[in-house]
């Protein structure tokens, strides 16, 4: 089934739709000029810590750069309360103030525009709810890049909703996007998963910059003990399936004992050092 795109609809356009949205992707490329990188988090499940791995690499890039966060997936927003940021939220002369945490870390999220613990909701009428979700889901994350003030910054990571779905509308909202970093666990099910994304993003002509394999095993600073906590090898096995970089392995990290800490944070700054080399 073929559909016609915005350009190709002849006649009055009384909606004015194109111009529309011709103008808010305009606001897009004004507002990332002084974005130095962008770079999407992704998987292809939940419950892999996507969103961990993206704050703890903000948190720990913060130390030296400017950065920036955008939570990304908007029925399950969890990026804000990870970082500590919160509302409410201002319009400035410039656009939507972003949160700023206690880091200096700027940040965009659904969870600081509902009430607690309220879902998000795409307002509909009438029928066709599945298909008016998108378009509206579409819409905000447009709106997160294009009407917000982010000013300058050395990096941009956007938190995305688990699938492909998300990352499709990325790429085309964002063309200057630097890469994708992948987040998988240690299992089967999560590597294939993981792979349809990394092989949409291929699709999509957007750079994978690397892998994270998240609770890869796990360690106990206080009880002396680690283990496996899945079986299996999907980050290793993703990287070498499509000839990217392994970046991280991170355990879970059972117990907040400094031993702990200070193994985990050296991890987090070896990743981080690594994706600022992979993704100039």
């Amino acid at each position: 089934m073929n559909f016609r795109t915005y350009n190709e609809v002849h006649g009055e356009d009384r909606s004015r739709l194109l111009e529309q949205v011709v103008a808010q992707r305009t606001r897009v490329v004004d507002r990332m000029r002084g974005v130095e990188r962008i770079i999407a988090v992704v998987s292809g499940k939940g419950g892999v810590g996507k969103s961990y791995v993206t704050a703890a690499l903000a948190r720990t890039l913060a130390r030296e750069r400017r950065i920036g966060v955008i939570d990304g997936d908007l029925q399950g927003p969890t990026a804000a309360r990870l970082l500590g940021a919160s509302g409410p939220l201002h319009v400035g002369a410039n656009g939507v103030e972003p949160a700023m945490t206690a880091d200096g870390i700027r940040v965009m999220s659904t969870d600081l525009l509902l009430a607690e613990g309220a879902p998000f909701r795409a307002r509909t009428d009438g029928g066709e709810r599945f298909t008016r979700r998108g378009i509206v889901e579409a819409g905000v994350l447009r709106e997160f890049f294009s009407d917000v003030a982010w000013g300058t910054l050395d990096l941009l990571l956007a938190d995305l909703a688990p699938g492909a779905h998300a990352l499709e509308d990325l790429a085309e909202l964002v063309p200057g996007l630097t890469g994708v970093l992948v987040v998988t666990i240690p299992s089967d099910e999560s590597r294939r998963a993981v792979a349809r994304n990394v092989r949409r993003a291929g699709e999509c002509g957007v750079r994978v910059l690397g892998v994270v394999e998240n609770m890869s095993g796990y360690a106990c600073g206080g009880c002396g003990e680690t283990g496996p906590l899945f079986d299996g090898s999907a980050g290793a096995d993703l990287a070498a399936e499509f000839a990217v970089p392994l970046l991280a392995r991170l355990p879970f990290v059972a117990s907040s004992t400094r031993h702990a800490d200070a193994s985990q944070s050296e991890r987090l700054t070896a990743l981080a050092t690594a994706l600022l080399e992979v993704a100039s």
